[in-house]
């Protein structure tokens, strides 16, 4: 008998989002955005984003990709902060549709675990 190994991730749209009058410092472009399916970040064609954007946004993607309670803040809240305290622009984060996974395919430790 197979046993059901399957779990399920949300995909992830993160866009920039520049309030009109702020000032901008981190090379930000108003739209830019990238997606995450998986694990697997993708940008499209032509488009960056700075390092320290995204290690702001980086360690709530995880957590974003998970389904979670309705009233946790994570559920709610998807606007993340440039780490610079001068600069105005923001990151999105939206989930964008919900991904298949099966166990056996993104790890060699068994269901059982190994802690």
């Amino acid at each position: 008998m197979v046993s059901n190994d399957s779990f399920q991730l949300y995909d992830l749209k993160v866009e920039i989002v520049c309030p009109p009058g702020a000032k901008i410092l981190c090379g930000a472009k108003e739209g830019h955005h990238f997606t995450l399916e998986g694990e697997m970040l993708r940008l499209p064609p032509d488009q960056g984003i700075s390092i320290y954007s995204l290690s702001a946004v980086l360690p709530l993607l995880a957590a974003k990709q998970r389904q979670t309670h309705k009233n946790d803040w994570m559920t709610t809240d998807g606007l993340i902060a440039c780490p610079d305290p001068n600069c105005g622009s923001l990151l999105k984060i939206t989930r964008t549709g919900l991904r298949t996974f099966s166990h056996a395919d993104t790890t060699v430790v068994g269901l059982e675990g190994n802690i």
